[in-house]
C-alpha cells in the first residue's frame, strides 16, 4: 500500500495510474475504520483496478468543537486494516494540506439541506460538499463508495456530482450492522456497553415503524407514540424521526403507493449522536 500526505505527490501518482489506463475507486473516510468501511473497500476492489482510501477528519463539517475533538482516531490500526484488505493507495493529508487558507466558498444545496441533518447541523453539508469536491478533484476517481447509513449525504453528493459534472459515479453500499441491528459507526466506539445495548433500539424502532406503516398506521400518531413511549423512556433523545420521499429527499406525512421512501432517525445516546435509516421500495397495499 502506497501512502501520500501531500496533494502534489498524490496527484502525480494518480496521473501515472491514469496514463496506464487504470480504473480508480475511492473510499473517502474520516478514519476509525470498522467493518462498514471494509465493505466499501471490498466493493471497490471487486469493481475497480485501483482502490484509494482517504483518511481526513474534515473540521469544516463539524458543528461542535467538542464533537470534533472527541472524534475517535486510531491511524495505526486503520493502516493495518487497510494493508490487510489490499488497498492500493492511502491519502492521509493534514488540515493545513487540505485547507492552507480559510475556506470562503459556500455551497447551497437548496431544500435538501433544510431538513434532517441540514436542519440540525447547519453548515454541515457545505463542509461535506467542499471536502468531497476537493477529493474528487485531487484523486479523480471513476467511482466513489459511500454507505447507506449516511443516506442524506449520499443523496446530496449525487446532486453535487450531477450539478458540477464530475466524471465520477456514486455507489451506495448497504448499511453494515452489528448482530443487535446497531448500524456500524465510528462514534459507536464512544458508547459504553450499556449505551450500545440501548442504541440497538434505533434499528428496532425503524423496523417496527416500517411494519406499522405498511399495515396502514397513521404516521404522526405512530411517531409520537414511539418517541414518548419507547425512545425517551430508554434515555434516547431524538433530533428527528421522519418519513422521507427519496427522489426529492423531502419530508412526507404518509407513504405514497409505488414511491420509494425511507424512515430516518437521529438521536442522542450518552450524549453521542447516532443516525440510521431504512429504505422501503414502495408502499405495499
Amino acid at each position: 500500500m502506497e501512502k501520500f500526505d501531500t496533494i502534489p505527490a498524490v496527484r502525480q501518482h494518480v496521473k501515472r495510474l491514469r496514463g496506464l489506463g487504470k480504473s480508480i475507486g475511492l473510499v473517502p473516510t474520516m478514519g476509525a475504520l470498522h467493518r462498514g468501511h471494509l465493505e466499501l473497500i471490498r466493493r471497490s476492489k471487486e469493481e475497480m483496478e485501483v482502490t484509494i482510501v482517504s483518511i481526513f477528519v474534515n473540521p469544516i463539517q463539524f458543528n461542535s468543537p467538542e464533537d470534533l475533538a472527541n472524534y475517535p482516531k486510531n491511524l495505526r490500526q486503520d493502516m493495518q486494516m487497510l494493508s490487510e484488505e489490499g488497498v492500493d493507495l492511502l491519502f492521509i493529508p493534514d488540515e493545513k494540506e487540505m485547507y492552507p487558507e480559510a475556506v470562503s466558498t459556500e455551497f447551497d444545496f437548496g431544500p435538501i439541506e433544510q431538513v434532517l441533518e441540514g436542519r440540525f447541523r447547519p453548515g454541515h453539508f457545505n463542509g461535506v460538499g467542499i471536502v468531497v469536491s476537493k477529493l474528487f478533484h485531487i484523486l479523480q476517481p471513476d467511482r466513489a463508495y459511500f454507505g447507506q447509513k449516511d443516506l442524506q449525504q449520499v443523496t446530496l453528493i449525487r446532486r453535487l456530482v450531477k450539478d458540477l459534472s464530475f466524471p465520477t459515479s456514486i455507489v451506495t453500499v448497504a448499511t453494515v450492522r452489528e448482530e443487535s441491528g446497531l448500524a456500524l459507526s465510528s462514534r459507536n466506539l464512544r458508547l459504553s456497553e450499556k449505551g450500545r445495548k440501548t442504541a440497538s433500539l434505533l434499528y428496532e424502532t425503524l423496523i417496527s415503524c416500517k411494519d406499522e406503516l405498511l399495515k396502514g398506521q397513521d404516521w404522526l400518531s405512530l411517531k409520537n407514540e414511539v418517541i414518548e413511549r419507547k425512545l425517551r423512556p430508554a434515555s434516547i433523545e431524538p433530533d428527528y424521526l421522519e418519513l422521507v420521499e427519496l427522489s426529492r429527499f423531502s419530508l412526507i406525512s404518509s407513504p405514497v403507493p409505488h414511491v420509494p421512501f425511507a424512515i430516518c432517525i437521529a438521536a442522542y445516546i450518552e450524549n453521542i449522536r447516532l443516525i440510521d435509516n431504512i429504505v422501503i421500495s414502495e408502499k405495499q397495499n
